[in-house]
């Protein structure tokens, strides 16, 4: 099927054959970026610019080089290098972007909503980079990719979301994913950080860490959003690390063959013992190397490019 979508915003919207399309573009592009000459031509002559008002490492880095490997130019700007600081509106930074001839604009912003947004006022395609405790389509993508190249298909599998669901984008986007490729979903942790409600969405919700890591294939660990929460959602990071921390013996209740993931930052010791996060099973580095791949792709398609160009195995042009 041709892809059609302009803007990537959110994983809600998306159907399987949408997100399957862009794991086989991003799985193609992964066997460019092993070559010896990681680029293409696909971007070449156009300009992406990275519009970050929220700090970001991986993301902010990983779109970029996603870019850079597609041929397109970059300019990134954040909050503290663009006219925001001065009272300037989103809205008017935007089209001053657009009117300075850019191609797309990659957006992370505090405002649930943003990316929809400016998709509505501006004729340049807009990807989503994470907005507010909404959603983070691309990292949703990413952390699916990662799940199938070590599982294969998803339908069945039991996938266990730890820690700070309530004010996480990455849950939310993990959540729309996989539920359409048929995995089966816990969420864990404090009550107060995952409310009943979410099984609204279609999942499970446990506060006993215990029964819900029972023969898990996956565990994502996220941190606490502190940024996000106006008041303290458990006593102290001692108290949430005591019960829901995952160490060593606690990761014994995993399936044998358990991948362990975070989608960072990582505040080692709280969420996650650093013997686990560098360990065997742990695949967060690789969470990081995928979202280049994903990334090159959700930029090539909303650019107007088409699968089968990158499926047959020919740079793009």
């Amino acid at each position: 099927m041709p892809w059609t979508r302009r803007h990537l915003l959110t994983l809600e919207e998306l159907s399987l054959a949408e997100i399957e399309q862009i794991h086989a573009t991003a799985a193609a592009f992964k066997r460019t970026l092993a070559r010896s000459v990681k680029k293409v031509p696909a971007l070449r002559g156009k300009t992406i610019v990275n519009l970050f008002l929220e700090p970001s490492t991986r993301t902010r880095t990983a779109f970029a080089m996603a870019a850079m490997r597609l041929s397109a130019d970059v300019i990134s700007l954040d909050g503290t290098s663009s006219s925001t600081t001065k009272g300037e509106t989103l809205r008017d930074t935007a089209q001053n972007i657009q009117a300075l001839q850019a191609d797309m604009i990659v957006l992370r912003h505090s405002a649930a909503g943003s990316p929809l947004y400016l998709s509505k006022i501006l004729d340049i395609p807009v990807i989503n980079a994470g907005d507010g405790a909404h959603e983070h389509p691309t990292q949703g993508l990413l952390d699916t990719f990662t799940m199938k190249e070590h599982l294969g298909r998803l339908k069945g599998r039991k996938v266990v979301i730890l820690g700070d669901i309530l004010f996480s984008r990455v849950a939310r986007s993990n959540i729309y994913a996989l539920n359409k490729l048929g995995a089966a979903v816990t969420l864990v942790g404090p009550s107060t950080l995952v409310p009943h409600w979410f099984t609204d969405l279609g999942v499970k919700v446990s506060h006993d860490l215990k029964s819900a890591l029972a023969d898990a294939e996956v565990v994502m660990l996220l941190r606490i959003q502190h940024e996000r929460q106006a008041s303290s959602h458990f006593p102290s990071l001692g108290e949430y690390t005591s019960m829901f921390g995952l160490n060593k013996t606690r990761a014994s209740w995993l399936n044998p063959k358990a991948i362990i993931m975070h989608p960072g930052p990582i505040n080692r010791g709280v969420e996650i013992d650093s013997e686990l996060a560098d360990g065997e099973r742990s695949v967060i580095l690789q969470q990081v190397t995928n979202g280049i791949a994903v990334r090159m792709a959700v930029l090539y398609l909303c650019s107007g490019g088409q699968p089968e160009n990158v499926y047959a195995g020919s740079d793009p042009a």
